[in-house]
C-alpha cells in the first residue's frame, strides 16, 4: 500500500503530510512516497521527509503506482495513476466539477475532505475547522499590520491610548479564534451571530455579544453547523443595529458562509463609509462573493479611507502550522478506516462520513450533492 504526498501547484505553500504523519502511515504498514520539493513552501525540505522514511520522487513515478494519493488542492491532472487509486484532499467540487469528472473517468475514488460532516467523531478529520482556526488567528494579526495604531490601552506619561475596538461578524470556528486572538492583543472585542447559541460563547471569551431582541433568527445551529438563510425582518433588524455599531469600530472581521452559496452580504458600502478613516475589514468570505461590499478576492483596497482586505486562504500564510493541521487531518481519517488485515482503509458505502465526502467511484460520479446540481 503505497501512500504518494503531492507537490501543489505555484501559490500553495501548504503540504498534505509532515515527518510525523509520515512515521505514523509507515507504523500502519504503508510505504510513503513525496513529491520533489513538495513541503519547501512548509519549511520541510525532502531531508525532513526521508529521515521519516519515505522515499522521494518525480510526479510521474509517484502516481503511476500510488494505492492513495494526498493533496491539499485536487490537481487538474496527473497523469497516469492506479485504478481505484484514493485521492484524497480539498478538492473543490462545486467549482471544480470538470475536475472531477476527470478524476471520475480516470478511475480515481476522489475524497473531498472540505464536505466532512460536522459529527463528533469526524471533528479530528475536519479540514475546515482546522484550517479554519488558523484563519481567525491570521485575519487579527493582518488587520493590526494593517491598521496604524496600537491594539491595548496604554497609559503613558503623554497620555492614555484608547484600546482598539474590533467587531467580528460570524462566530463560527474562525469566528471564535479572532475574539480570542483580539482579545489577547487587548483589543475591545464585540461579535454578532444570526444563531443565538453563540452569545454564550462570545461571552466566555470576554467579548460583547451584539444581538437583535425580539426578533426571531435562527436557533441554535443551521445545517452541517453552519448558519442557513434568515428571514427579512431579521434582516432588517440586523442591518439597524449593525449600521449604529460599526460607525463605531475600529476594525471588523467577517467571516460568515452559507455552506453551496454565495456569502451573505454583511457590510454596505454605506456602511463603509461610517467607519472613521485608516479603519480596517477584513472579509474572510471573499472567495464566496463577499459579506463586504466593494471587497476584491485576494487583494486590498480603499473606499472612503477604509482599507478592505479580501482574504484569500489566510491559513496558508501560516505554512508550517496549517500543513501540520491538514496533515493529522488526512492521517485521522484514514487511520479510522484503516484494516489492519487488509493492510489498507475500507470505506464502507453505507458509512455517513464516506457518503459525505465520495466524488466518485468505479468511474462514475456518486456523490448525491454533485448528482443534484449536475
Amino acid at each position: 500500500m503505497k501512500i504518494a504526498i503531492l507537490r501543489e501547484a505555484a501559490g500553495e505553500s501548504r503540504v498534505a503530510a509532515i515527518p510525523e504523519t509520515v512515521k505514523k502511515f509507515i507504523g500502519l504498514g504503508a510505504s510513503v512516497a513525496v513529491e520533489k520539493g513538495a513541503g519547501e513552501g512548509a519549511s520541510l525540505g525532502d531531508e525532513a521527509f526521508a529521515e521519516a522514511g519515505a522515499a522521494i520522487e518525480d510526479r510521474a513515478a509517484l502516481v503511476a503506482d500510488a494505492d492513495i494519493i494526498l493533496c491539499i488542492s485536487g490537481p487538474d491532472a496527473l497523469g497516469q495513476t492506479k485504478p481505484g487509486a484514493l485521492l484524497i484532499g480539498a478538492l473543490d467540487p462545486v467549482r471544480r466539477g470538470e475536475a472531477v469528472k476527470v478524476y471520475a473517468a480516470a478511475g480515481l475514488e476522489a475524497l473531498a475532505m472540505e464536505w466532512m460532516p460536522r459529527i463528533t467523531r469526524a471533528q479530528s478529520m475536519d479540514i475546515l475547522s482546522s484550517q479554519s482556526n488558523l484563519a481567525g488567528y491570521k485575519a487579527v494579526v493582518d488587520a493590526a499590520a494593517t491598521y496604524g495604531r496600537a491594539f491595548p490601552m496604554m497609559m503613558t506619561a503623554a497620555g492614555t491610548i484608547s484600546p482598539t475596538r474590533l467587531f467580528v461578524m460570524g462566530v463560527g470556528v474562525a469566528g471564535l479564534q479572532a475574539i480570542a486572538t483580539g482579545r489577547r492583543l487587548g483589543a475591545q472585542v464585540s461579535a454578532t451571530d444570526v444563531r443565538s447559541a453563540t452569545r454564550e460563547q462570545i461571552q466566555s471569551l470576554g467579548a460583547k455579544p451584539i444581538f437583535v431582541d425580539n426578533v426571531a433568527g435562527i436557533e441554535g445551529e443551521g445545517t452541517g453547523g453552519y448558519a442557513g438563510e434568515t428571514s427579512d425582518e431579521y434582516k432588517a433588524a440586523q442591518a439597524e443595529l449593525v449600521s449604529a455599531h460599526i460607525a463605531k469600530q475600529d476594525i471588523v472581521i467577517t467571516t460568515a458562509l452559507i455552506p453551496g452559496r454565495p456569502a451573505p452580504r454583511l457590510v454596505s458600502d454605506a456602511q463603509v463609509a461610517t467607519m472613521r478613516r485608516g479603519s480596517v475589514i477584513v472579509d474572510l468570505a471573499a472567495d464566496a462573493g463577499g459579506n463586504v461590499e466593494g471587497c476584491v478576492p485576494g487583494e486590498t483596497v480603499e473606499r472612503h479611507g477604509v482599507t478592505i482586505i479580501g482574504a484569500r486562504n489566510l491559513a496558508q500564510g501560516l505554512a508550517a502550522d496549517s500543513s501540520a493541521l491538514f496533515a493529522r487531518n488526512l492521517y485521522n481519517f484514514l487511520a479510522a478506516f484503516w484494516d489492519k488485515d487488509a493492510g489498507r482503509p475500507v470505506l464502507p458505502d453505507e458509512d455517513e462520513i464516506v457518503k459525505a465526502i465520495r466524488l466518485t467511484k468505479d468511474g462514475k460520479v456518486v456523490n448525491e450533492r454533485l448528482l443534484v446540481n449536475a
